[in-house]
């Protein structure tokens, strides 16, 4: 891309914003939203000879008593304005009785049990489920829902000891990233006393009477959601000692910045560390158990990815994009680790191969072909290859299991195709349905298909279209384009049963797969990184005027929606072209491209952004960055922005600050409110009651401002 000076940036941001119109629906009546004012600092920063003014730098203070009040007044606006939308409640009921049926996962053994969650229906976390065999009776193994009163304790199994007689879990609360590590034995059903505090990003890679975790140093009082997160170290647990007691097994005292996370392999003879300085590349290292030797690199350097799969016969098979964009899997003999005795398994192909995982004595391939889902059974030296037969195209997910497995599970869906278990036998290779969703949704009634559109620069991308099967193409469909676009991560096709709400009233659905995400490899993630971002935006750009052109909808009906990265993402397209958007739904963004470093593990989004310490850098994170391209007098999409108060990963600063030079500089009746869930995080184990909640006022705002007619709703 081309790097103007900071003013003809500045002045190309704003260039088409003076030709913006209010896209107020004339239909519905107009709320007036009246908004808390909100005081400003002076505060203006030196970026390497340009200063910028930062006038909400107070915001970042998320546990000041100044702060709470302004969630408190800004959360009143908000729901006094969404509140007086007739069909609101109305929506929440028929999200509820959508979202009313069983959901399983997957059941995973350990000796002779087998796990699994299930969530009834409308319990706010699905409860974890034990049975003997896979015939057995299944009864409740640990059941979130009792340990909290508001359904924000989530739980999640993250080990089981070699020996099959524990489980290690995680326990987080109120949607943070932090959690705590616990112990319970199978058979017995039986809480140990291990209590493991201030763990961030780890499993349990069990290890005799024990196991090894990443944990962080305990925070100061006060800065436990805000405060930048250093030196995350891994420690070894032994079963019934106090974490004082804890060993430390790794730490970089000079790289405080960097993360470790680690694994042993299932012959429980290495352990395997991966030091990432964030979440791109990494090194990788194994360390003998069996001698407890000291760790020795098998991947040195941070400009690749490189995952051991399994230890076999004294070498590893290790799956790694070097000299392989698309990726490999590779055989290394650890007493002649260098690159040319490396032995190809599986070569790159033209698809992506996104994992390989083991189970049944076997290797399971995992192909990504245009953003949807192949799987192959392979032997463990690349032989004897077949396509398992999924049941189309769609996402699927599983076939891992240890060795001595003869069934495996694996789950497959799409956006027409609910989430549905299968029984895999490894003997015959035949699939065999487990568990099918009993949801109440006729497939038949919708359409599903891929389309490829050109960016603005002659790049092709990829697109999936979801809508009624007699739809018209008359530009009156209101549509809500979701993306995602960064950190090599992958948008493929999935069930949702909060968006029947969307379909059924004639409402469009769009996903496209930016540069940026990993659907297409290497390359195609490093072609939206770092100073190649503005890629990513123009794609979703081009997607919102592909489905212009082609008469899905229109501006007035079109509505652009993504979380944390996809959130920056909203926010970049809504300042670079508010004159195309008639509402925006950014959740949990980056907003903030000049400081997201300073905050939690913020730092370690660096190799995907790069960091405003740089000059080069900051030039281009000032270029999009949502919070500093807001211009006075423009008038914006109505936009509801959502984050948690909980929030550790995207700390909620971000979207505060947004919201409040929004509602200030904003030329326009179009609403533009933001909605701060208490006791949320980032949104991982949120309870259904606030995900319904939260959909219904999405939704209700959503058709609102697109003036859509809503039907399919009780009463």
């Amino acid at each position: 891309m081309r790097y103007p000076t900071l003013l003809t940036a500045i002045a190309l941001a704003g260039l088409t914003a003076c030709k913006n119109q209010d896209v107020q629906n004339e239909s519905n009546p107009m709320i007036e939203v009246t908004y808390p004012e909100t005081k400003t600092v002076e505060q203006t920063d030196d970026y390497h000879g340009t200063m910028v003014a930062d006038p909400y730098r107070w915001l970042e203070a998320d546990t000041a008593q100044a702060v709470e009040e302004w969630v408190k007044t800004q959360n009143q606006a908000t729901f006094d304005y969404l509140e007086k939308i007739p069909y609101r409640e109305k929506i929440e009921e028929r999200l509820t009785e959508l979202v009313n049926y069983p959901r399983y996962t997957s059941p995973f053994r350990a000796g002779e049990y087998y796990f699994f969650y299930k969530n009834d229906g409308l319990q706010n976390q699905s409860v974890i489920y034990i049975q003997k065999g896979l015939d057995g009776e299944p009864e409740v193994f640990i059941d979130p829902n009792a340990l909290s009163k508001d359904g924000t304790v989530a739980i999640n199994i993250i080990g089981i000891s070699q020996d099959d007689k524990y489980i290690a879990y995680s326990q987080s609360e109120a949607g943070s990233d932090w959690s705590q590590m616990r112990v319970m034995e199978i058979a017995g059903k039986k809480q140990l006393p291990d209590v493991l505090k201030w763990v961030k990003f780890s499993g349990a890679g069990w290890h005799k009477d024990g196991f090894f975790y990443s944990r962080y140093p305990e925070p100061k009082s006060g800065e436990e959601l805000s405060g930048n997160n250093l030196y995350h170290s891994v420690y070894y647990h032994k079963l019934g000692d106090d974490q004082s007691r804890d060993k430390l097994v790794y730490e970089d005292r000079q790289n405080p910045n960097m993360y470790h996370f680690c694994s042993v392999t299932e012959d429980g003879k290495y352990l395997i560390l991966n030091a990432a300085p964030g979440t791109d590349g990494y090194a990788t290292y194994y360390k003998n158990l069996e001698t407890d030797g000291d760790f020795v690199p098998l991947f040195e350097g941070y400009d690749h990815k490189s995952n051991v799969v399994d230890h076999v016969n004294g070498k590893f098979l290790a799956l790694t994009d070097i000299d392989a964009p698309k990726y490999r899997l590779v055989e290394i003999d650890p007493k002649n680790p260098a690159k040319e005795n490396w032995k190809e398994i599986i070569p790159e192909s033209e698809d992506l191969l996104q994992s390989v995982a083991t189970g049944g004595g076997k290797l399971f391939a995992n192909y990504l072909k245009n953003a949807t889902d192949r799987f192959y059974q392979l032997d463990y030296d690349g032989g004897n290859k077949k396509e398992i037969d999924l049941p189309g195209l769609g996402s699927a997910g599983g076939f891992s299991g240890k060795k001595e497995d003869k069934i495996l599970f694996y789950t497959f869906t799409s956006f027409t195709y609910p989430n549905t278990i299968f029984k895999y036998d490894l003997a015959t290779g035949q699939s065999e349905l487990f568990n099918k969703t009993s949801l109440q949704f006729n497939p038949e009634d919708y359409i599903e298909k891929q389309i490829f559109y050109k960016s603005k620069d002659g790049t092709p991308v990829s697109m999936f279209i979801v809508h009624k099967k007699d739809l018209k193409m008359d530009g009156k469909n209101p549509c809500y384009l979701y993306a995602y676009g960064g950190f090599n991560i992958s948008l493929t096709p999935s069930f949702s049963a909060t968006r029947i709400v969307l379909l059924e009233n004639g409402g469009v659905f769009a996903m496209p797969n930016l540069r940026g995400g990993g659907e297409y490899g290497e390359e195609w993630h490093k072609a939206g990184m770092l100073l190649n971002k503005q890629n990513v935006f123009d794609d979703f750009i081009a997607a919102g005027e592909y489905l212009i052109a082609e008469q899905y909808t229109s501006r007035e009906k079109l509505a652009i929606a993504g979380g944390s990265n996809g959130g920056l993402l909203v926010g970049a397209a809504m300042t670079q072209r508010p004159d195309l958007f008639a509402v925006a739904l950014p959740a949990v963004g980056v907003m903030d491209m000049l400081r997201y470093h300073l905050f939690t593990v913020g730092k370690g989004w660096i190799p995907e952004y790069g960091s405003s310490d740089d000059p080069a850098n900051f030039k281009n994170l000032l270029s999009y960055s949502p919070l500093h391209n807001i211009k006075d007098g423009v008038t914006y999409p109505s936009t509801l922005i959502t984050t948690g108060d909980h929030d550790d990963r995207v700390v909620p600063a971000h979207s505060f600050k947004f919201a409040a030079q929004l509602q200030k500089s904003h030329n326009g009746k179009n609403p533009v409110i933001i909605r701060i869930e208490t006791r949320a995080g980032h949104g991982a184990g949120k309870p259904i009651a606030k995900v319904l909640e939260e959909q219904a006022d999405i939704w209700s705002f959503f058709f609102y401002n697109t003036n859509s007619p809503v039907k399919y709703l009780k009463g």
